[in-house]
């Protein structure tokens, strides 16, 4: 196996998971309903604050670094980075979509430009796996950490959906 194979195996694995994060639905779930672009990052950004004490829900960012950073080894964080990279990589092209959208390229250049970003993170823990999984038992390791992460980001999505009385399986 190699990171190439990897990370197409995560996709495809979680295709449709990847495609319901990549949707509208997530800016909804992001801004907990809140579409309007004036407000669009002070209220995330507070909300996100708000939900990092102990009394709320996760973000969905620091409950992927609380899950990274409760993995052992080298191979699987690395592994689970990449999987952390494919629902960012989604995230960020839905907020380049919805700025577009709101004839706003500035901001849209900013999130396109971000997504950039974590595609050559991807492509850095690629290289890092290629050198560090020495055999089939790290790789199964690499890609059930990637797995494990989308999983949470979706299952967090979901339930942060339904909350807000919102069906998150229904995407057209």
């Amino acid at each position: 196996m190699s990171a190439a194979d990897l990370i197409d195996a995560v996709r495809d694995d979680q295709q449709t998971e990847l495609s319901r994060i990549g949707s509208s639905k997530t800016l909804y779930a992001d801004t907990r309903g809140e579409m309007e672009p004036a407000d669009f990052f002070a209220d995330a950004a507070a909300d996100a604050a708000d939900r990092r004490g102990a009394t709320g829900p996760a973000d969905r960012d620091f409950l992927l670094y609380e899950m990274l950073a409760d993995l052992d080894s080298t191979v699987e964080r690395l592994g689970g980075f990449v999987g952390w990279t494919l629902v960012d990589k989604k995230i960020k092209e839905q907020h380049t979509g919805f700025f577009t959208g709101q004839a706003d390229p500035q901001t849209a250049s900013t999130f396109r430009s971000a997504g950039d970003d974590i595609e050559a993170l991807r492509e850095d823990a690629a290289d890092l796996l290629d050198d560090a999984c020495a055999d089939d038992a790290d790789w199964d390791a690499a890609e059930a950490a990637a797995l494990d992460v989308v999983r949470a980001a979706y299952d967090d999505y979901v339930e942060t959906l339904e909350d807000l009385g919102v069906n998150p399986k229904n995407v057209c």
